[in-house]
């Protein structure tokens, strides 16, 4: 009985550990790509853009 709950307890706290590290991978990466994409300025000033375009579209339909 002891070694059910020792195996069990080993294998959920291996598992747990897993899934964290997975998690801070993941986390990682996507703090990577999101400073990568705000360093280079490329995407941002497409993002103003286009907001701009929307914001002159509803500008010019209420005139």
């Amino acid at each position: 009985m002891v070694e059910i709950i020792n195996y069990l307890k080993a294998r959920y706290l291996s598992e747990k550990a897993q899934g964290i590290v997975e998690y801070a991978l993941v986390l990682a990466f996507v703090a990577v790509v999101a400073a990568a994409l705000g360093t280079q300025g490329g995407l941002t000033n497409k993002v103003k853009e286009a907001f701009n375009s929307i914001v002159g579209a509803f500008a010019s339909s209420k005139g």
